[in-house]
């Protein structure tokens, strides 16, 4: 299915990386010239995914979506993120992360699905093909950031499942590790973080499931090996380090909402029009722009309404944040 590209997202709102644009064409000549030996056998994009063993995809399928954007400076998006497992400071998640141990990684499938049980990373991206997908993304704390995502719809994942008719949502949950993850001896949130979707915005062609950032492997503070994008929502619910998912017949819960359901609801879309408890969503700052950058409006879905708005028809968004 092609998809069309959301709202266009203008130079002069974010900050460009050139660098990660120079990197990308490298790639490109070294491979066609032969200089990354066994960099084909490494990333199985077209016949199957694989996370390569040097950490960079060399080759990916190409997106309908994707375009020539500058995104946010790596150096930003992998310094700066919320994964209280490692901590609840924005630089604490790439000070801890490096004990989060990647290999082996599994995840159990259960609840309302025809084939459930527990499956290997290798299982779970065999038959994939890897896209790279330039997505907006927001956070709840109002700053932003534009990143070249690695990965494919989770919808073609959900479907090997075969969820039943009673499969009206879907629960995600991270990894819970006293041993790797030093924050979940706090008990700031209750722990395994969970997230959870509807079916319709599980299998919706924009919903990512992402093994990679900027041509490479995910960093463990982004969510190594695994994690979800699902661009027109607050950043929270791109749940990071997932080992398990279950079909469910009823609204999941969440942790975030479990925590403060007057400030964080279940769905939680980017919505200018409804302002947390303690600050407007009005307007973001992009991440890396410096503390004197102008704010720029918050689009509706996060500017991916054309292709979202659908899923919540006759919804008062305003109720059910």
């Amino acid at each position: 299915m092609l998809i069309k590209r959301p709202n266009p997202i203008k130079s002069s709102e974010i900050t460009p990386e050139r660098t990660f644009v120079q990197r990308r064409e490298l790639l490109k000549t070294a491979l066609a010239l032969g200089l990354i030996p066994g960099a084909m056998a490494h990333t199985q994009t077209a016949a199957g995914a694989a996370l390569p063993a040097d950490g960079q995809f060399t080759e990916l399928a190409p997106w309908s979506g994707d375009n020539a954007t500058d995104p946010t400076p790596m150096e930003y998006v992998t310094s700066y993120n919320n994964y209280y497992e490692f901590g609840t400071g924005k630089g604490d998640p790439a000070r801890n992360a490096h004990t989060l141990v990647t290999d082996p990684w599994s995840v159990t499938v259960e609840g309302e699905a025809e084939n459930t049980g527990t499956f290997t990373l290798e299982d779970i991206l065999k038959p994939h093909a890897l896209e790279e997908r330039i997505y907006r993304f927001r956070c709840v704390e109002a700053w932003s950031m534009v990143v070249p995502w690695v990965g494919f719809p989770l919808g073609d994942l959900l479907e090997r499942f075969a969820p039943t008719s009673q499969a009206k949502y879907v629960q995600f949950f991270t990894l819970n590790d006293r041993e790797t993850m030093p924050g979940v001896r706090s008990p700031v949130l209750r722990w395994p973080y969970r997230e959870g979707l509807t079916i319709a915005e599980a299998m919706h062609p924009l919903t990512l499931l992402t093994v990679g950032l900027y041509g490479q492997v995910l960093p463990n503070q982004n969510g190594a090996p695994l994690r979800l994008i699902v661009p027109w929502k607050y950043g929270f619910k791109s749940i990071k380090s997932i080992v398990r998912i279950r079909f469910m017949d009823e609204q999941p819960q969440t942790s975030w909402n479990m925590a403060n359901a007057r400030e964080y609801g279940f769905y939680s879309n980017v919505n200018p029009d409804v302002s947390h408890p303690r600050w407007s969503q009005a307007s973001e700052r992009p991440l890396g722009a410096g503390l004197f950058a102008s704010r720029q409006p918050t689009l509706l879905f996060n500017g991916y309404a054309e292709e979202v708005a659908d899923l919540y028809t006759g919804l008062d968004l305003a109720r059910n944040f």
